[in-house]
């Protein structure tokens, strides 16, 4: 667990980014760079600091509170996410991700899709501005989806959570 990933920013006990309390781990990167995205200081590859597996956990134990991947966008750094997800949840904890990348196209990449199985609910999508929503829950735009990863993965088909 000597592995690091690096991190913007991360918020203890937050209620947007899925339900209930939440720790929520904002990765550093992304290469989307949606217009009119609440997160831009997230962008850069370099921002925030590096945090081995470890040191990640020692938080979320300390919360006790669900986890909420965002970012950046957490799908770049996949393969140095996977070791934590395993870990959170054999904690019977739940993991929100939210990405910039469509469902189906994480498919398509070996980390992330590895990563997926972890993953309890994903909000997939770039955010677009000309369809931005205050209303919807846990998500910017209304193109982005919620999607149960783990029925969707087990009927080969991308359902919505409910």
């Amino acid at each position: 667990m000597n592995q690091t990933i690096r991190v913007a920013g991360i918020v203890d006990g937050t209620s947007v980014d899925g339900p209930g309390l939440r720790t929520s781990i904002y990765t550093a990167g992304c290469a989307h760079a949606c217009p009119g995205c609440h997160n831009e200081q997230t962008w850069p590859f370099d921002s925030g600091e590096d945090y081995t597996v470890q040191q990640l956990l020692e938080r979320i134990d300390k919360n006790d509170f669900n986890v909420t991947l965002s970012g950046g966008d957490p799908m770049y750094q996949a393969k140095a996410l996977l070791p934590l997800a395993k870990a959170i949840k054999e904690r019977g904890l739940t993991i929100w991700c939210y990405t910039g990348f469509l469902y189906e196209q994480l498919l398509e990449m070996p980390d992330a899709a590895e990563l997926l199985k972890y993953i309890d609910v994903l909000v997939d999508g770039p955010y677009v501005d000309a369809q931005r929503d205050p209303d919807l829950r846990f998500r910017g735009s209304s193109n982005q989806r919620l999607i149960d990863v783990a029925a969707s993965l087990a009927t080969e088909t991308t359902l919505l959570h409910t």
